[in-house]
């Protein structure tokens, strides 16, 4: 078994797949408005061809969970679950040069939303598991395989659906690989970076609500809802957090400075960070919290003094620092201003010196030798935070091979999403390759 690797159908497949399932549009918009099961259907039918019992599973009608367990060659290893999710974000076709839901194959090149985030990826393990269906392959351990609803919102009718209705299904799992990582990340020096991610920041979606007086715009108002909740989110923008470093973003940034010749002082990191230059985008996002104002409602007339103004803010915070987080959020909101966590998920943290994390860094390092791969923590979070509740360790490993002139990370959510064929014939192999022997 180990001078096999993916046969040259799956390379082809995982081209068509990925195509495919970008054409079926699973928009994402929040509030429970998506369909995902016509993807869902098309995973379940290309598992079934690989012999496998596919099970799909709802919360709501419409919004598809399909999973699948391969038995593993060693029933004293532990489960390894492999999940991707079937949502997307919205797209505005007229921004994009081509059709966001054509999954059209250009100059070599697969076009469409999902293509990176993350349709990719399913593509990616159906091919494999076909791949080794038809060459009679079975992995070291058991593998579940999960394809999941809603994680471009709050993974209720996902993820946290499946790990809160149906833990049965990934009994033995202890650790999962997912989103994001294993990609190129070029530095403009011809060094080619792998980051794997072992890691998450924490997701604090808020709401503020500020409430006053209500009145007419041309009198003396002491108690302006729209005033209180202007300076909040003013002093909640302009914070500056502070230094906050976990196991992984340390490691990332030891790695690196030895990857580059230079010291790794961790007592000045925002030096270290400016002597790192490109590579340091890797991990700036992940050596604070954060909170940023993205939305903001208040009034229906401009001579109408509201009684009450709303904020919305994207807070994201380090592994063991949620209660920092909130204790300065009472802070910045001050006495005028209430808020509360809308959607709130833990942060997560993985271990680096693991068998699975050398399995991984090896499978990489096979099929790109001029690689570096470096641990690194995610500055937003996936479906791994769900799972994490039936004490599953996530790691993000999507692996693709990128040139220097796509900006992998920009294309997430970005207009004119895209995939090299190359970088998914890449990503099979490299997977198939850490599948076999996880």
């Amino acid at each position: 078994m180990a001078d096999q690797q993916a046969d040259e159908l799956a390379l082809a497949e995982v081209v068509e797949f990925t195509s495919g399932l970008i054409r079926i549009d699973t928009t994402n918009r929040g509030g429970g408005d998506c369909r995902e099961r016509p993807a869902a259907e098309y995973a379940a039918e290309r598992l079934a061809g690989a012999g496998l019992e596919p099970l799909m599973l709802e919360r709501t009608p419409g919004r598809t969970n399909v999973v699948a367990r391969i038995e593993g060659t060693d029933p004293s290893a532990d489960a390894l679950l492999v999940h991707g999710h079937l949502d997307v974000v919205p797209a505005e076709a007229a921004d994009w040069r081509v059709h966001p839901f054509s999954g059209e194959v250009r100059d070599g090149v697969v076009w469409g939303r999902g293509a990176v985030d993350m349709k990719n990826m399913d593509a990616m393990i159906l091919a494999v598991v076909r791949s080794w269906a038809r060459q009679g392959v079975r992995p070291r351990r058991d593998l579940v395989l999960a394809f999941t609803a809603d994680e471009e919102a709050s993974a209720e009718d996902g993820s946290g659906f499946l790990a809160d209705r149906h833990p049965e299904l990934f009994e033995g799992c202890t650790q999962g690989v997912s989103e994001s990582g294993a990609f190129t990340f070029h530095d403009g020096s011809g060094r080619e970076i792998y980051p794997i991610a072992a890691g998450e920041r924490g997701t604090g979606w808020l709401k503020l609500t500020a409430r006053g007086r209500a009145g007419h715009g041309s009198k003396v108002n002491q108690e302006n809802a729209v005033t209180r909740l202007a300076a909040a989110v003013t002093r909640i923008g302009e914070h500056e957090w502070p230094l906050r470093l976990t196991p992984t973003v340390r490691a990332a940034l030891t790695q690196l400075a030895a990857l580059y010749g230079i010291d790794a002082d961790l007592t000045e990191v925002d030096r270290l960070l400016e002597k790192l230059g490109p590579a340091a985008r890797l991990v700036e996002a992940t050596v604070r919290n954060s909170a940023n104002p993205t939305m903001l409602q208040a009034g229906y007339k401009v001579n109408v003094i509201p009684g009450e103004a709303v904020a919305h803010v994207d807070g994201r915070y380090l592994a063991g620092c949620e209660e920092e987080f909130t204790a300065t959020l009472d802070e910045l909101t001050g006495p005028d201003v209430q808020w509360e966590f809308e959607h709130r998920e833990a942060a997560l943290q993985a271990p680096v010196d693991t068998p699975l994390f050398a399995r991984m860094r090896a499978a990489v390092e096979e099929f790109a030798p001029d690689g570096h791969v470096v641990p690194y923590c995610m500055s937003g979070g996936t479906d791994a935070k769900q799972f994490s509740r039936l004490g599953i360790t996530g790691y993000g490993f999507t692996p693709l091979k990128l040139p220097p002139d796509l900006d992998y990370q920009a294309l997430f959510h970005g207009v004119d999403e895209r995939v090299p064929v190359e970088a998914l014939h890449f990503g099979v192999r490299v997977l198939d390759r850490f599948l076999r022997t996880a």
